[in-house]
């Protein structure tokens, strides 16, 4: 590994450790040279995940888009960056472990809704209005009945 600092090639391991949830290796490194201390990562690199998306098109899955997408629904609520974050990284990680190569794009609609009914209602009815293409009124009621449904029950 090269040193940051001066861009020797010898270092040495000094700690290892286990990042990422045991997806990755935290390791600090001494360069033998002039002695900085730094820090590298090491994990598998899997092949990307694609989305095929509904007209047939694919593309890269990208955790930025479905992190806008789930922001904009939860703009204005009351749901912390935090569950925000984990709810993608939840939907990211299934998909990987459930697909090789590629995933429908339904597929992660889907899991994102699930989610998001446990955590946020509105949030819920703004991405579903969106994933579902609602075309009028009757569409969002039908909604939100299914939610008073589940509720009440």
């Amino acid at each position: 590994m090269r040193c940051p600092k001066c861009s020797h090639e010898e270092d040495k391991v000094i700690d290892s450790r286990a990042a990422r949830n045991g997806d990755a290796i935290r390791r600090r490194r001494m360069c033998l040279r002039c002695g900085h201390r730094f820090t590298t990562y090491e994990e598998v690199i899997r092949a990307r995940l694609r989305v095929v998306k509904r007209d047939g098109r694919s593309e890269d899955i990208s955790r930025e888009k479905l992190m806008q997408g789930v922001d904009k629904a939860c703009e204005k609520r009351p749901v912390a960056a935090e569950d925000i974050e984990r709810l993608v990284d939840q939907v990211i990680e299934e998909v990987e472990n459930e697909y090789e190569r590629e995933v429908p794009s339904h597929v992660i609609g889907q899991k994102v809704m699930d989610r998001l009914e446990a955590i946020d209602e509105v949030a819920y009815v703004r991405f579903a209005s969106v994933y579902r293409r609602f075309k009028d009124v009757s569409q969002f009621l039908g909604a939100i009945e299914g939610l008073i449904g589940k509720t009440s029950v």
